[in-house]
């Protein structure tokens, strides 16, 4: 299955790079905001009418326990990836931190069913709290940019290096779909990955409304969180000045030909 999933990462990014070559949007951040808007739409349709319903009846019919521990072995896998990554980033210290996550709650919090990393963190001195690394902000580290916005079909909200760096994780370092390459992708694998989806939406169903309560345009406001988070991110939370946007003294902010800020006189 590796193969046939690089072929179809090519494809989609191939498919958006000639999309963009002909887009007349000139936003250089988002080149393909109208394909974008259109993708981003059909997740919204997506959710409502599907993965939101699931994700609440998961939800009603999880006791807090069983999802709590449904959490914590997902939470576990991540571990693996954030460690893999953090190696890679020649962070050692996030690196110790997380293996170490792995290992104590593999064996004592039973394969990640406890986590006793957090716990283990909030009663010493000892700080194996969760870290966040991931592929795409590995290639940012050493200096490759994001590259245009992209909304991913059900995937959400992306980047070019993002979308390598989700292939790359899964691929190459997640347990379920690299470590372990017998296992069944229709038994294991694809139940595995649904599960950890609902999930994950589960947990975002209280952010989602607020968030629908809040946003004037809830396309932008979803686009700009996310290159600001990952900005932040890649440069561990104390990035440098966007260079692409000045204001001047009235905050008044034009955009050049190449869609980058322009200080306006």
């Amino acid at each position: 299955m590796t193969l046939y999933r690089y072929k179809f990462l090519v494809l989609m990014l191939l498919g958006y790079m000639l999309i963009g070559c002909a887009s007349v949007e000139n936003n250089k951040r988002d080149p393909l905001e109208s394909m974008n808007r259109a993708v981003f739409a059909f997740n919204e349709k997506f959710e409502e009418i599907i993965f939101d319903p699931v994700a609440r009846g998961y939800r009603a019919v999880t006791p807090d326990p069983l999802e709590m521990i449904i959490g914590n072995v997902f939470s576990n896998f991540s571990d693996v990836v954030i460690t893999a990554n953090a190696l890679l980033q020649l962070k050692f210290d996030t690196a110790a931190a997380s293996a170490a996550r792995v290992l104590v709650n593999t064996t004592f919090g039973v394969f990640g069913i406890i986590d006793i990393a957090s716990d283990i963190s909030a009663v010493s001195d000892i700080n194996i709290n969760k870290r966040n690394e991931d592929f795409g902000q590995t290639l940012g580290r050493y200096g490759i940019g994001p590259g245009p916005y992209l909304v991913l079909p059900f995937l959400g909200p992306s980047s070019i290096r993002d979308t390598v760096g989700i292939a790359v994780d899964s691929s190459f370092f997640h347990p379920i779909w690299s470590i372990y390459p017998d296992f069944d992708f229709l038994t294991v694998r694809f139940p595995t990955s649904m599960g950890w989806a609902v999930d994950a939406r589960a947990q975002m169903l209280d952010t989602d409304k607020t968030l629908e309560e809040a946003a004037l345009d809830k396309y932008e406001f979803v686009r700009d969180a996310y290159l600001q988070r990952r900005r932040s991110l890649v440069y561990d939370g104390n990035p440098p000045p966007d260079e692409s946007f000045e204001a001047n003294e009235n905050g008044e902010v034009e955009e050049d030909e190449n869609g980058e800020g322009e200080v306006i006189k």
